[in-house]
Parts: C-alpha cells; sequence; structure tokens
C-alpha cells in the first residue's frame, strides 16, 4: 500500500468516525466478566463498535489482556477477531469483579446482568425492559460459569433473551450482540427524542 493510499483510508476512517460520533450511545458500557477466549472478546468489540456502545469493560483477572488500550490496538489476536474494530473501540480492564464494580458506582453507574431467572432479583425479558436510565453497565458471564454471584448482587436487574428452543443457549458474541442491539437502539431512540436533556433516570422494569 502506497504512502498516499494509506493517507486516504485513513481520512477516508476519520470522516466516518465523525459522521457517527452523533449516533453513538453515550454512557454505556458493555462489561465482561472473566471471559475465557481471546477470540470471543474480540467477536464482543465487533459487536460493541458496529452497534454504537461507548465502551467495553473487561474483568481480567489471569492478565489475558494488556492493561494499556493502546497496547491492546496492537495485538493480532484482537485485530482479527474484531476486524480492527479494536483500533476504534476503547475498552478497559479491572483486576477484579468489584474493582470493576467500584469504578462503576463511582461513577454512578446502574448495573444490569444477563442471566436465567433468578429468585429475589428483578428478572426482566429483554424486550419488555426500559434500558434508558442516564449510566448504564450491561454485564456478561464468563463462556462456562456465567456470571458471578457478586455481579448479580451489585446489580439492578437480570435480563433474559427469550428462546423458545431445546437448547437454552446462546454464546457470548451472539448473546452480546443481540442483548446491546436492543439496548442500544432504546437509547439512541431516547437520546433523539430528548437532546435538550434527561427529564428521569426510570428504574430498570417491565414498560
Amino acid at each position: 500500500m502506497s504512502e498516499e493510499t494509506e493517507i486516504k483510508e485513513k481520512s477516508s476512517l476519520r470522516k466516518r468516525a465523525d459522521e457517527i460520533k452523533e449516533h453513538r450511545c453515550k454512557n454505556l458500557i458493555a462489561v465482561l466478566e472473566e471471559p475465557n477466549m481471546i477470540k470471543n472478546i474480540g467477536t464482543v468489540i465487533r459487536n460493541i463498535n458496529a452497534l454504537g456502545v461507548e465502551k467495553l469493560y473487561v474483568v481480567d483477572s489471569q492478565g489475558r489482556l494488556p492493561e494499556d488500550w493502546q497496547d491492546m490496538r496492537e495485538r493480532r489476536s484482537l485485530i482479527k477477531p474484531s476486524v480492527s474494530a479494536i483500533k476504534w473501540s476503547f475498552v478497559k480492564t479491572f483486576k477484579s469483579t468489584q474493582a470493576c464494580i467500584d469504578h462503576l458506582n463511582n461513577n454512578r453507574f446502574t448495573s444490569v446482568v444477563t442471566s436465567p431467572h433468578i429468585k429475589g432479583k428483578t428478572n426482566v425479558i429483554l424486550h419488555e425492559g426500559n434500558f434508558t436510565q442516564k449510566r448504564l453497565a450491561v454485564w456478561f458471564g464468563n463462556e462456562s460459569r456465567g456470571i458471578s454471584e457478586l455481579a448479580v448482587e451489585n446489580s439492578e436487574a437480570c435480563i433474559q433473551i427469550e428462546m423458545f428452543g431445546i437448547i437454552e443457549s446462546l454464546n457470548l458474541g451472539t448473546s452480546s450482540g443481540i442483548v446491546l442491539y436492543e439496548i442500544a437502539k432504546q437509547r439512541r431512540k431516547y437520546q433523539n427524542e430528548n437532546k435538550r436533556g434527561r427529564k428521569s433516570d426510570p428504574k430498570i422494569k417491565v414498560k
């Protein structure tokens, strides 16, 4: 690739980034709790970029990812599955679930988790919920163990994807795409209709 072509491509990407900036979902964060596979992290990065989710947080006690986002942008293991979306998506890592919870609480985020029905919690079918809170973090659990009790205890609600098959489970890439699509769609609509300010900060509940 010639230098001139590279400059043109960068200019085109920057122009696209500027065009879509106002359509991004402000104060919407996806959280991955202890993901096992780098490939899945890359897939979720691709999802959040495509859907306009502002940030991705990763609880990574095993140190699978570099702590610095700039270093992540050069990792081939993330560039390929994310289709280079890592270069345009902000990712922050935490050493523990509690550290991530503390950070979100300090910044006044409401947390929700994706999980099957849990007794004693507010359980919401995805398409029936209201997800237009001012600051919202959506948690996704480990591929095999699911979401932790600590994350559930510190969440306002459990979100479920309605399913009708014999196998009632989806992989991380698919489930994060479905959940974040619905939530981003709601928030984008809300942002467009309330550009002058937010009248309220609704609870997670059935519409």
